[in-house]
C-alpha cells in the first residue's frame, strides 16, 4: 500500500515512469529549501532543509535508487547536507544543469529515461525535458509545472522531495518492505 493515500490514485503511466528510475536529481533552492536565500549580518549564507526530506533521499538511497543535487548556485550549507544525507553526486555552480545531467548519466551508465529530475524554476527546464520522469514541486513557476510529468502537493523545502520520494519507491514495489522496516 502506497504511504500517502493519493499516491493510489496516480495514473498508470506516471508509475510507470517512476518503476525505471534509477537516479533521482534534485535542484537546491526552491526544491530542497523554500527558495529563500538566508544572509547572517557576517555575510554567511544559510539554508532551512526538511527532515522529512532527508529521510525520504536516505530511503532511496538504501532500496538502490542513486540521489543527485544539480543546483546553478554554490553555497556551503548544500556541501554539508549532501554530507551528512551521503549523497556522492553533488554538483554545484552548474549553469547547464543539462549538460551536467547527461554527464551523470553517462558516468552511471543509465539514460535519460532512468533519471528523474525534481525542480522549480526556469534553469530546471533542460534538464526535465530529457528525463523519463519530470517533477516540479508545488510552488514552481508555471512554465515548470506545464512541462513537468507530475506536481507535487508539498512545496519545495516543505516535504515535497518526500514526496518524491515516497512515489519512486510505491511504483517500485518497495513500499510495504519499507513499512515493514520501521514497524
Amino acid at each position: 500500500m502506497p504511504p500517502t493515500p493519493y499516491l493510489a490514485q496516480l495514473p498508470a503511466d506516471l508509475l510507470a515512469r517512476a518503476a525505471k528510475i534509477r537516479v533521482a536529481v534534485f535542484d537546491v533552492d526552491g526544491t530542497l529549501t523554500d527558495g529563500r536565500l538566508w544572509y547572517s549580518e557576517g555575510g554567511h549564507e544559510t539554508k532551512v532543509f526538511h527532515v522529512h526530506d532527508g529521510l525520504g533521499l536516505k530511503r532511496l538511497q538504501a532500496n538502490g535508487v542513486q540521489v543527485a543535487i544539480i543546483s546553478a548556485r554554490i553555497s556551503h550549507p548544500v556541501a554539508l547536507r549532501a554530507e551528512e544525507l551521503d549523497i556522492n553526486h553533488v554538483y554545484q555552480g552548474q549553469n547547464d544543469k543539462r549538460a551536467c545531467l547527461l554527464e551523470l548519466l553517462d558516468a552511471l551508465k543509465l539514460t535519460p529515461d532512468q533519471a528523474a529530475f525534481v525542480g522549480d524554476d526556469l534553469p530546471d527546464l533542460p534538464p526535465m525535458n530529457i528525463v523519463g520522469l519530470a517533477v516540479a514541486v508545488a510552488n514552481a513557476h508555471p512554465w515548470v509545472a506545464e512541462q513537468a510529468h507530475w506536481q507535487t502537493e508539498r512545496k519545495g523545502g516543505k516535504g515535497a522531495a518526500r514526496e518524491v520520494c515516497d512515489l519512486i519507491l510505491a511504483a517500485q514495489g518497495k513500499s510495504a518492505a519499507e513499512r515493514a522496516h520501521w514497524q
